[in-house]
């Protein structure tokens, strides 16, 4: 077992150099960019790609983009879901009212802090769907953290203080959010962190395309 997880590794390293070729050639940016899907034949032999498949075609998510995977997300090899807009949605929908935010940003943050596992922990300890850390959690008046209504009442509160903080400023409120207001206002913007640039750019990327499905669905 343990000998055909490597090799499978290595059929994925090998699919990445090759993609990484073919993306240059036509003006792509990167293979970390792509979603990756696996199809096993009966055989054994594992297919990989990069372009969505058919619904029926028997390819499974593999390899998440690194756009879109939770900022908790230790596996590299671990599924996570695509876009989902209906999950938690009363208790999103009720605190995003509550606070005055946009409750699509609030998605985007669930979906990239822990992929809508509300017992997700991270290895610097925050928990639950908005992971947050103990010392936020208590500032924000929630006893557990792995219980879904108390989490994104807390994460909703948080975010909804970071928005006021920086002035409605989204970028920096999502960059305060994984690095902590005085990362943001020590460096007056985004901090030089890898993670958080990342997970700026995750999140970003991920509300307006949580926008485009919200505004699909009232038209």
């Amino acid at each position: 077992m343990k000998d055909r997880r490597v090799d499978f590794k290595r059929v994925l390293s090998l699919f990445y150099s090759k993609l990484g070729i073919c993306l240059l050639l036509v003006g792509f940016s990167s293979a970390a960019q792509a979603d990756v899907y696996v199809l096993r034949d009966a055989n054994g032999v594992a297919h990989l790609t990069n372009v969505p498949p058919k619904k029926d075609a028997g390819y499974k998510l593999f390899q998440k983009s690194a756009l879109t995977a939770p900022k908790a997300w230790r596996d590299g090899f671990s599924l996570v879901p695509r876009l989902d807009v209906h999950i938690f949605d009363t208790e999103i929908d009720h605190y995003a009212r509550q606070f005055g935010v946009d409750p699509t940003l609030v998605r985007a943050v669930m979906h990239a802090e822990s992929a809508f596992n509300p017992n997700a922990v991270s290895s610097a300890g925050a928990g639950g769907l908005m992971q947050l850390m103990p010392q936020t959690a208590a500032r924000f008046g929630v006893v557990d953290r792995f219980n879904p209504s108390e989490n994104i009442a807390g994460g909703v509160a948080y975010l909804a203080f970071l928005l006021d903080l920086f002035k409605g400023n989204q970028q920096l409120a999502v960059a305060a959010y994984n690095a902590g207001e005085g990362a943001v206002q020590k460096y007056a913007g985004v901090p030089p962190y890898n993670e958080t640039q990342q997970y700026v750019t995750r999140v970003l990327d991920l509300h307006q395309r949580y926008l485009a499905t919200a505004s699909q669905a009232t038209q």
